[in-house]
């Protein structure tokens, strides 16, 4: 019994000098293993020489849902969420060109056109014809571009607190970048952490060896992901797709934390007024990342969505 506890004891300490000497790559090793946990595997796809990670589960018969995450953001945002959906969906969920294990390319085009056209591009490699599209942010954004454009690509759409759309009152986030201060991109540990508060309603309780890597990434590509961040903004300001909503033809769920501090919630009634065929939800006491602050809950709505438009279809 002795040598069993002072070999578990070995292990223990083995694995805690692991974490902090090397936060990266435990976080990598965490990470995967969530990943099995919630049923997805990673895998990858190359196509005009580039290769797209996404993360994969559900049944191959299953119906394809794609999940695209916002600013900063990668393919494990949607781990909790994507694992209520895909019991019955073949859940696919890519890091988005810039962002994430995909490629960091400074002289590529990420304008929400060309992210769009990537998207087109990555469901086409992957032999994708038609499927649901959900997206969070800046996601939403792509989504919204892809839908207008490629409507009959699109079973249904699912917006959660999407960009692209201006609301009545204008946003934190908004105010900030017409004064020229951008609050999504930080240069020192103080800025991770006030953004971290701006973008949740109650503070996510992340370990360091989570905040640490994270923080360091956005720290060292901070130039870069302005360049992605302002023409994103100063596009969404001068030309947003209110007009454009009304031709949305797609059963459409629209989720919004009340607590938005990046995109108002007082989008939610745009949307409603003007896509056709909508159901939205407002979930209180959450922020701008439903899928990260309330993932069973959102996942149940969305699940009960996708039910309720393929009750339709019969």
């Amino acid at each position: 019994m002795s040598n069993i506890l002072i070999s578990a004891a070995a292990l223990i300490v083995a694995v805690v000098i692991f974490r902090f000497a090397f936060p990266r790559q435990f976080l990598r090793l965490v990470l995967l293993g969530a990943r099995r946990i919630m049923g997805l595997r990673t895998r990858s796809v190359e196509f005009d020489g580039t290769r797209w990670p996404y993360l994969l589960g559900g049944p191959e018969s299953g119906e394809v849902l794609v999940l695209l995450h916002g600013f900063s953001g990668d393919k494990d945002n949607w781990l909790m969420y994507a694992r209520g959906l895909r019991k019955n969906y073949r859940v696919i969920v890519p890091d988005l060109p810039g962002f994430g294990d995909n490629a960091r390319d400074p002289n590529a085009d990420y304008h929400m056109d060309a992210q769009m056209r990537w998207l087109l591009a990555f469901v086409d490699a992957m032999g994708i014809d038609r499927f649901h599209l959900g997206g969070n942010s800046m996601g939403g954004y792509i989504a919204l571009k892809f839908v207008l454009a490629y409507a009959d690509r699109i079973q249904s759409l699912a917006l959660l607190d999407s960009a692209g759309v201006l609301g009545k009152t204008k946003s934190e986030l908004q105010i900030a970048t017409e004064n020229g201060e951008s609050l999504l991109t930080v240069s020192s540990p103080e800025e991770f952490d006030r953004l971290l508060k701006f973008i949740v309603y109650r503070p996510l309780p992340l370990p360091g060896f989570i905040k640490q890597p994270y923080c360091e990434d956005l720290i060292a590509h901070r130039l870069f992901l302005e360049a992605i961040f302002w023409p994103m903004a100063e596009e969404m300001q001068e030309r947003p797709l209110n007009d454009q909503l009304h031709a949305i033809v797609a059963p459409t769920l629209v989720i919004w934390g009340r607590h938005d501090r990046l995109i108002d919630v007082s989008c939610v009634d745009v949307l409603k007024a003007q896509i056709p065929n909508n159901h939205c939800v407002v979930l209180e006491e959450t922020g701008h990342v439903p899928m990260l602050e309330r993932p069973m809950e959102s996942a149940a709505v969305h699940v009960q969505f996708l039910s309720n438009c393929r009750a339709a279809t019969l």
